[in-house]
């Protein structure tokens, strides 16, 4: 097979994974093309986590440094009763002389280092999708929504849970879809209802909200158990806040300000905790990377690792294979997916026993042991 450099390949999604699977293919000598529906890259959501073996992976990308430079920290988690009071409490600091290299940014912090790093090697098309997928022993061919029709040597669906990637080539998201029986929602404020570096934590059984406070920012998370999947418009945000203002009405604390503040807030994001399982996440000449092929679920405080690093294990591969992307396509399959099914099943009892406990008891007991 012929080298890797100067073959086209299109990365589906301005996402934490797209713009890192931009990243390496732009270095291994691909011309990357990335396609993204809305009309800059996807900066909306919470902080996001760069832990364990991502840590090298970012060191590698060359950006360590300055999302280092960018980086949060909680210090202390808190948990509270209805009465505001701090039944228990953990400092997450690092110890002196070593902070530790696992990183907290903000997710807009995070895209713009990796787009700075970009530069123009890469073609964006913004406001566009890829509406069909036909592929030929040589190449594959894409249909854009706006009728731009183009071909290249590989797909890569970094185009999130709900891929239309994986939807075209792989088949339907309930085939892949796995539901863990439970919702949230965050919002959030750009102003400290706590102080910074903070986090709390009120439960009662079945549900649990949540703030975080960095820099002048303050996450307000709402989760709740569901023993079944509740059907609502995906576009439809105040049918969604309906859902959040129902579950949470008899809620203590300070859940009925907070509720206010959802109301209010221009920005909401809400969404079922579940978990993407494949057989295999390539199929002829497409990869998935991320959420697309492996959602492990916000549970996991993972996504944008699991995003990095697979970006990383595909490009290794195709790396270490010369471009041939049969060979590399077996060889992401099957070294990356320990390290996946580790952290679902590892998101899985995270729900269970410390973000949403169904029982007092349990509650309490999480409350003295901590995460």
């Amino acid at each position: 097979m012929d080298s890797i450099k100067n073959k086209k390949i299109l990365v589906s999604g301005a996402s934490m994974a797209g713009l890192s699977t931009a990243h390496w293919m732009t270095k291994l000598g691909y011309k990357v093309t990335v396609v993204e529906l809305a009309n800059e890259p996807r900066t909306a959501g919470g902080a996001v986590d760069i832990k364990g073996a991502t840590v090298e992976v970012v060191k590698r990308m060359g950006i360590y440094e300055n999302l280092k430079a960018n980086a949060l920290g909680v210090e202390m988690i808190e948990f509270k009763n209805a009465d505001d009071i701090t039944e228990n409490s953990f400092s997450v600091a690092g110890e002196e002389g070593n902070p530790g290299e696992e990183i907290e940014i903000e997710r807009d912090k995070f895209v713009n280092v990796i787009m700075d790093q970009l530069n123009d090697d890469v073609e964006f098309i913004f406001n566009d999708s890829i509406t069909a997928l036909d592929e030929t022993d040589d190449e594959i061919r894409a249909i854009f929504k706006s009728g731009l029709d183009r071909s290249f040597g590989l797909v890569v669906g970094c185009d999130g849970i709900h891929s239309g990637v994986r939807k075209i080539w792989f088949g339907h998201e309930t085939e892949y879809s796995h539901f863990l029986g439970a919702y949230s929602s965050i919002i959030i404020l750009n102003k400290l209802l706590i102080k910074k570096n903070y986090l709390q934590i009120y439960n009662e059984p079945d549900k649990a909200v949540m703030l975080n406070a960095y820099k002048n920012k303050t996450d307000i998370i709402f989760c709740f158990n569901s023993e079944k999947e509740i059907s609502y418009n995906y576009r439809d945000l105040e049918e969604q806040r309906k859902i959040i203002l129902e579950q949470f009405s008899d809620v203590s604390w300070r859940t009925p300000e907070l509720l206010e503040e959802m109301k209010q807030s221009e920005n909401f994001y809400f969404d079922k905790f579940c978990q993407i399982k494949m057989p295999s996440w390539t199929k002829g000449r497409v990869a998935l990377v991320g959420d697309a092929g492996y959602c492990a679920s916000p549970a996991a405080g993972m996504g944008a690792s699991l995003a990095v690093s697979g970006a990383g294990a595909l490009a290794d591969a195709l790396q270490k294979y010369n471009g041939n992307f049969e060979l590399a396509f077996q060889d992401y399959n099957k070294n990356l997916r320990p390290f996946i099914e580790e952290v679902q099943a590892e998101a899985e009892k995270n729900l269970r026993d410390n973000f949403i406990p169904r029982t007092e008891e349990a509650i309490r007991r999480r409350n003295i042991e901590g995460f």
